[in-house]
């Protein structure tokens, strides 16, 4: 199993969650919002002239529980070009050596 970490600007979240719900290999997922801090806000094109002055991005972040099967699927399908969120985020992948649900 591997976590898939995404975390993109606000402004895409609707367009990610619904392709994320489309995906069987992504039955469920949470969105955290979270704070984006660091040098890259002077450079990146999506970010508005108030979160530069903030010193801070939006951002979100969801973790996915995957099957290893099914991480080369998602990945192609959260990376093609015709997503309007390229560009706009980052991602990893963790090991993962145990996971389930809490009884």
């Amino acid at each position: 199993m591997k976590i898939l970490t995404l975390i993109v600007h606000t402004q895409v979240q609707q367009e990610l969650s619904e392709l994320l719900r489309s995906m069987d290999q992504t039955p469920g997922f949470t969105f955290t919002h979270v704070e984006g801090h660091g040098s890259e806000i002077e450079h990146d094109a999506f970010i508005a002239a108030r979160d530069k002055a903030l010193g801070y991005v939006s951002r979100i972040r969801t973790d996915i529980l995957l099957q290893d099967d099914d991480v080369e699927p998602v990945l192609a399908r959260l990376l093609a070009k015709d997503n309007n969120f390229i560009g706009q985020g980052v991602y990893w992948l963790t090991p993962v050596e145990q996971g389930g649900h809490i009884l």
